[in-house]
């Protein structure tokens, strides 16, 4: 019986020790897509800035233009 009590404490540590390393591993990914995300903002943050101003001028420039519409059917 102690042949059997060791077997599962062995399997239990090296268990334990791949659940540590799986840990390990996922949070260092979830650190390296978070900077990666981050390094993606900084990049595409000019390109968003720029289409934000000229929609903005844009709907601007439609609203100053509207001309009205008359209600009657040619």
């Amino acid at each position: 019986m102690d042949t059997w009590v060791g077997a599962w404490l062995l399997i239990a540590i090296l268990t334990t020790i791949l659940a540590i390393a799986v840990l390990v591993a996922l949070v260092r990914h979830v650190l390296v897509v978070g900077r990666t995300v981050r390094q993606f903002q900084d990049a595409i943050r000019p390109m968003l800035d720029e289409v934000t101003r000229q929609s903005s001028r844009a709907s601007q420039r439609a609203s100053r233009a509207r001309v009205p519409r008359s209600r009657g059917r040619p």
